[in-house]
């Protein structure tokens, strides 16, 4: 098997920086103690033929390992598991039930805290003026009523554990994390105290702090190329 590559974009505007996807991968691998290469490419190269061939949806990232190539990054952690051991439980029921939270957080989370995120960039971009925008009259709009409605689930479903299913960290917590990191410049979580709690544990992980760190540094370096090839420009 050769090692891990993960295709990413090169470089992204700052304000998705710390929540573009391929930071699953990345942590994951680092979980697993898993070298990994990435292979950089611009949002132009994604929506090419031939990288559609290999992501049909035209997004990142994608991976490979000599013997799967695949996309979709509840996959990509799942395989990255598999092939590491720490984060899929060896005992059946256990093993189904991380991947079970895999699922819910992809399926049962994502899609709302998505929905949320294109309710507050619209919100930005056109301040409300009370007329005909969905809101209620405590000033919640639904969509923000359904997400903290699941939140609030996922909090009781958590209670006093430590992770999802008790003690062990798995994938199931990693990628749950993940999505749930995508309200971290927000309020959503701000009445959910163990369910933030929860947030800080994963993200406080050495494993997710290192891959945190990678992403923005390859960002960094990106932000430095680009700059200097503005300055060689104007020279």
């Amino acid at each position: 098997m050769l090692k891990p590559l993960i295709t990413t974009y090169g470089w992204v505007p700052p304000f998705a920086r710390g929540i573009t996807r391929d930071l699953r991968a990345r942590w994951a691998c680092e979980e697993e103690g898993i070298p990994y290469e990435l292979r950089l490419i611009d949002w132009a190269y994604s929506k090419s033929p031939e990288h559609r061939r290999f992501q049909p949806f035209g997004q990142v990232p994608t991976y490979s390992d000599g013997e799967v190539e695949i996309f979709e990054t509840g996959a990509i952690a799942l395989r990255i598991a598999e092939l590491g051991g720490r984060l899929l439980p060896t005992d059946t029921a256990a093993r189904m039930q991380a991947i079970q939270w895999v699922v819910a957080s992809l399926n049962s989370l994502e899609p709302w805290i998505m929905r949320a995120a294109v309710e507050r960039a619209a919100a930005e971009a056109a301040p409300n003026d009370g007329r005909g925008d969905g809101m209620t009259a405590t000033g919640q709009t639904e969509v923000m009523k359904d997400l903290h409605n699941r939140l609030s689930d996922l909090e009781a479903a958590i209670g006093d554990k430590q992770w999802l299913d008790g003690d062990v960290f798995t994938v199931g917590d990693l990628m749950m994390v993940s999505v749930l990191g995508n309200l971290r410049n927000t309020d959503a979580l701000q009445d959910l105290p163990r369910l933030a709690a929860y947030v800080a544990r994963g993200e406080a992980r050495p494993a997710h702090v290192k891959a945190m760190a990678d992403q923005f540094k390859q960002y960094d370096e990106a932000d430095r190329a680009r700059a200097a090839a503005q300055n060689n420009g104007a020279a």
